[in-house]
């Protein structure tokens, strides 16, 4: 069992990007804001025959000045040339496409230069354009790589506390329940005896007349009847509490399950939509009210805590887009040959200039320290590993409505394809 006490999710981070990025063929550089190399990959440290990224640093320290690096932050990549002397004052000329570069997992690096000779065939040169494209791509993707790298540790980590909470909470309930449930029995017996006493009382009052006025002034002194009235009610209402205790721990021993490695099954969305809902009620039911719309929908094939965590993300964000008191809808059917899970809110909407930015990694409206951004982007990716999609669709002012759109079945190699990512 592994100990997620020493575990350094960064560092599993790191290591993982750089294994991707030193097998890929073509050299590149991670620049810190003022030019300086934190990171060169081994086809760069080949190309110019340098033994360390600070070496390589020092050798070409003044290839990026302040003024290239601005317009690149500021209007995007750029291409440059330049010649590279070695010891033994061999000229190699160069291109480099410059880009920023934003990655959780390397804090110091802001800009990206990819690096390949200068070569005067057309041929290669348009080669070598299609080649950055192609790292632009592999490098977007290893954005999202990353993030889910980290949010997955960082799931792994909640899971398995939550689930060792749950566990914990389980047993005392399990006693109080037992406990409770004796309980009642022992009060109805005593009750049981109690009228016994009444009728016995009831033909003594002739006879003890004193006697029965004390135990009527007792019994007026604490409440007599009000107290066989409520007991049973609060006996009652102690299970009731307690049933209610006991399934938030199930649904949350359930969704702790995100954190683990799962395999694709056939599930219930409307359970997992309950579930959710459970766990986050604390957060909503004082400012929202929440309505079901259910249609009937088949069995899905997924990986269930997973789309929970998306169910989360999206519910979390809906109550704290209602400032005061609003709704939030969830309806669900079929369309298209697959199923569909919507959520609407009433709260404050998202702007048009944001609108398209929602799923980057991030990126949030929320002020600092009470966002990371990357709960849509999270959603985003697992939907879309799901074969799905999310639509949103907001009006400032009046709301928001995210649509989730999941296939029935997945496609035969998709559990190989999960476990490999």
């Amino acid at each position: 069992m592994s100990n997620t006490a020493d575990h350094d999710p960064g560092k599993d981070t790191r290591s993982s990007m750089q294994r991707r990025l030193d097998a890929q063929p073509t050299p590149y550089l991670a620049l810190t804001e003022h030019g300086g190399i934190v990171y060169a990959n081994r086809a760069a440290l080949r190309l110019f025959g340098s033994d360390d990224a600070q070496t390589l640093s020092e050798q070409i320290q003044d290839w990026f000045d302040a003024a290239i690096l601005d317009d690149v932050a500021m209007l995007g990549p750029d291409h440059l040339q330049r010649v590279y002397r070695d010891s033994s004052d061999r000229e190699l000329p160069v291109q480099i496409h410059l880009l920023a570069f934003n990655c959780a997992s390397a804090p110091n690096a802001r800009f990206l230069a990819v690096v390949d000779r200068l070569d005067a065939d057309p041929a290669a040169v348009a080669d070598l354009e299609e080649r950055q494209r192609e790292l632009e791509r592999v490098l977007h993707r290893l954005h999202d790589a990353q993030d889910q790298l980290l949010q997955s540790d960082k799931l792994a980590s909640i899971g398995q506390l939550a689930a060792g909470v749950a566990h914990e909470i389980n047993n005392p309930i399990g006693y109080i329940h037992s406990n409770l449930g004796t309980l009642s029995e022992y009060i109805a017996n005593l009750f049981r005896l109690d009228e016994a006493y009444e009728a016995a009382l009831r033909e003594l009052r002739a006879q003890r007349p004193k006697r029965w006025s004390e135990i009527e002034e007792l019994k007026q002194s604490i409440d007599y009847s009000f107290l066989m009235t409520d007991l049973p009610q609060l006996l009652s209402e102690s299970r009731e509490g307690i049933d209610r205790v006991r399934k938030i721990v199930e649904d949350l021993r359930d969704f702790s399950r995100a954190g683990f490695s799962e395999k694709w099954a056939m599930a219930d969305l409307h359970k997992g939509l309950d579930s959710t809902l459970n766990i986050v009620w604390n957060d909503l039911k004082y400012k929202c009210e929440v309505r079901k719309q259910y249609g009937d929908l088949p069995p899905v094939e997924c990986l269930p805590s997973q789309l929970n965590q998306v169910f989360l993300n999206i519910l979390v964000n809906a109550g704290h887009s209602i400032a005061e008191r609003g709704t939030i809808t969830i309806a669900t059917g079929c369309e298209d040959g697959g199923v569909f899970v919507d959520i609407a809110d009433t709260g404050k909407g998202i702007s048009p200039e944001n609108l398209g930015r929602i799923f980057d990694p991030f990126f949030t409206t929320k002020p600092v320290g009470q966002g990371t951004g990357l709960g849509l982007s999270l959603s985003y990716s697992i939907v879309r590993k799901h074969g799905g999609r999310i639509d949103v669709d907001s009006e400032p002012g009046k709301g928001t409505s995210f649509r989730i759109f999941l296939p029935r079945h997945q496609p035969q190699d998709r559990s190989a394809e999960t476990e490999a990512t």
